[in-house]
């Protein structure tokens, strides 16, 4: 990572304006992004075309910010397909992410963020064809994750407010991972994301 310590990201990200914000954010997503999230896809295209699917059938400007830096808690990490441990463990990026992004976003955007791991799990326990229709490496980090919820944690998940949100946020992360796809580039997402900070602040 060009930071020696995410804390000196973060340090670097709240002393910036709107505008030098984003430059420092897109950057680092660019270099870092370049590493492999499976066989398929770097994480940087896996990132823009889960983008660029909320973008398409959704729009709502928080819902496609979210699917932008759903697995940015990968490259805090460094975590990516060249590592021996890569979904072999469970690492919690989904709450790296949405801890690391909440002094800068709302919470609309690090909810749905924080939940789209356990929406995995509950789409898999509703259905099993959801799971069937998952990526090798998506199966076997389902079950490191956690695997299929109880009843009570499908009812505490429906009830949560961002719930709805979560799950239309996976559905587009596994039809992210499509080899050679053309999508937006990630500069397309800068005036979104100042628009944004600038609701907010």
């Amino acid at each position: 990572m060009k930071y020696k310590t995410i804390k000196n990201f973060k340090n670097k990200l709240q002393n910036s304006d709107n505008n030098e914000f984003v430059d420092l954010l897109f950057d680092f997503i660019k270099e870092e992004g370049k590493t492999n999230y499976d066989e398929s896809v770097t994480q940087l295209q896996h990132s823009l075309q889960t983008a660029s699917l909320a973008r398409t059938e959704d729009g709502r400007r928080h819902i496609v910010i979210a699917s932008l830096l759903h697995d940015i808690g990968h490259l805090l990490i460094d975590e990516n397909d060249s590592k021996n441990d890569f979904l072999k463990k469970d690492l919690n990026h989904e709450n790296i992410a949405s801890n690391f992004l909440k002094d800068f976003f709302s919470e609309e955007i690090t909810e749905s963020i924080r939940l789209h791991v356990v929406a995995k799990r509950y789409l898999c326990s509703i259905d099993n064809s959801y799971y069937e229709s998952l990526s090798k490496a998506s199966k076997n980090s389902f079950k490191i994750q956690g695997g299929a919820l109880n009843k009570e944690e499908i009812n505490e998940l429906e009830n949560n407010k961002y719930f709805k949100d979560a799950v239309r946020l996976r559905k587009w992360d596994d039809r992210g991972k499509v080899s050679l796809k053309e999508v937006e580039e990630l500069d397309t997402y800068k005036e979104m994301i100042v628009a944004e900070r600038l609701a907010i602040y």
